[in-house]
């Protein structure tokens, strides 16, 4: 889900029924209406909004992948070819100012990659040709919590060895995001999840440093060419932020999904692959210490939003909460709901709130919320289009 502006409306992509290879855009006002749908080739990936209201998707069908202007009337405007190979697969892109940043993989995520093929990160002009283009170093990827076991070591769990991933993947949450003359990048191993981080020179794609291998999950912009990356999993569970020049700053023992105010305040709905939930809603401090919030019970979480007075919106375990500067929470509504396919939350004008579960556009009326926060990162993708670009 994204928007060009609080008032609406509210694109959505989706799949088309059964079909999972065709893409669903809808347009839909603030109180629920479809205004129009439009239907195109190909498995539906996030919208990216424009300021205008134009809305630009990433498509992969006969012609192989392209990006597509919508105009706010649903009217395709023109579609641009990216320069690719024909064997590569489109991770990710972002909208640029003046064209698209973008990660390409040797191959799609489920197929094995062949000897001498690297992902790549690209910036494109507005007609696809590429301004530069670096391969990614091909890492022998390890961590400490990472075991195996087979037939040689007796089917003992066993630290793993370093290996080579056979399938690539982008970082599953956030795998690309730009900070003024900063690119920071996320490829994983498709099967194992253990992946690496790259921060990249906006202007030239020249790589500025990698960080060392691990199960890197959410991340969020803190400021131009600044950004925070968390780990989650094997024991990992940490919040490191990472400068301009692509030194590790300080760490939290914190991991979740990130907002930053307009102060610099880092607070988090934590996430953790643990159950019963032990999460909480938490701030990070300057002295990297936490605050604790409130406990939040469940497991799957939309991506919350906070507004200009402090307080973030989430929906959890049948509840949508907002939890106020102080980390109190109150309920602003529940239901029996045990659904775990979430979108982020849009934050609207009026306090109007915003988010899907599952196959459902759910909207609310009446909360009370302020507009959403100017900082950094007040939402999931870091604003209301859907696009984590930052100048």
């Amino acid at each position: 889900m994204a928007t060009h502006d609080p008032a609406g409306p509210i694109f959505v992509t989706s799949f088309a029924g059964r079909n999972l290879d065709a893409t669903v855009l809808t347009a839909v006002d603030p109180a629920g209406r479809v205004i129009w749908q439009r239907t195109f080739e190909g498995r539906p990936r996030p919208p990216r909004v424009t300021a205008s209201g134009t809305v630009w998707l990433a498509l992969h069908g006969a012609a192989g992948h392209t990006f597509t202007e919508v105009g706010p009337d649903g009217q395709v405007l023109c579609s641009v070819v990216p320069e690719h190979q024909a064997h590569e697969h489109l991770g990710t892109f972002v909208l640029l100012p003046d064209g698209f940043c973008t990660i390409w993989l040797p191959a799609s995520p489920y197929r094995q990659v062949r000897a001498g093929q690297a992902p790549r990160v690209a910036r494109h002009t507005q007609t696809g040709a590429t301004t530069w283009s670096t391969h990614l170093p091909a890492a022998e990827l390890s961590f400490s919590g990472v075991v195996e076991a087979g037939v040689d070591t007796g089917w003992e769990l066993r630290p793993k060895k370093p290996w080579r991933p056979r399938t690539i993947s982008v970082g599953y949450r956030e795998p690309l995001l730009v900070s003024a003359n900063r690119v920071l990048a996320e490829i994983t191993d498709g099967r194992g999840g253990i992946g690496v981080c790259t921060i990249l020179d906006t202007a030239t794609g020249s790589i500025i440093t990698t960080t060392p291998p691990g199960p890197y999950m959410h991340k969020a912009i803190t400021g131009p060419g600044s950004f925070l990356i968390g780990q989650q999993g094997y024991g990992a569970f940490t919040t490191t932020h990472y400068d301009p020049d692509g030194h590790a700053q300080q760490t939290w023992p914190s991991h979740g999904m990130m907002l930053i105010d307009h102060h610099g305040t880092i607070s988090s709905a934590e996430s953790e692959n643990v159950t019963p939930s032990r999460s909480r809603f938490r701030v990070l401090n300057p002295d990297s210490s936490v605050s604790d919030g409130p406990l939040l019970s469940g497991y799957y979480t939309t991506y919350p939003a906070l507004d200009a007075e402090g307080t973030a919106v989430l929906w959890r375990d049948g509840k949508l909460l907002a939890i106020n500067p102080d980390l109190q929470a109150r309920t602003l509504f529940t239901q029996d709901d045990d659904r775990a396919v979430m979108s982020r939350i849009l934050l609207l004008e009026r306090g109007r709130v915003a988010f899907s579960l599952h196959n459902e556009l759910l909207l609310f009326d009446s909360t009370g919320l302020a507009p959403l926060d100017n900082g950094p990162w007040p939402c999931g993708d870091g604003n209301l289009h859907g696009n984590p670009v930052s100048s």
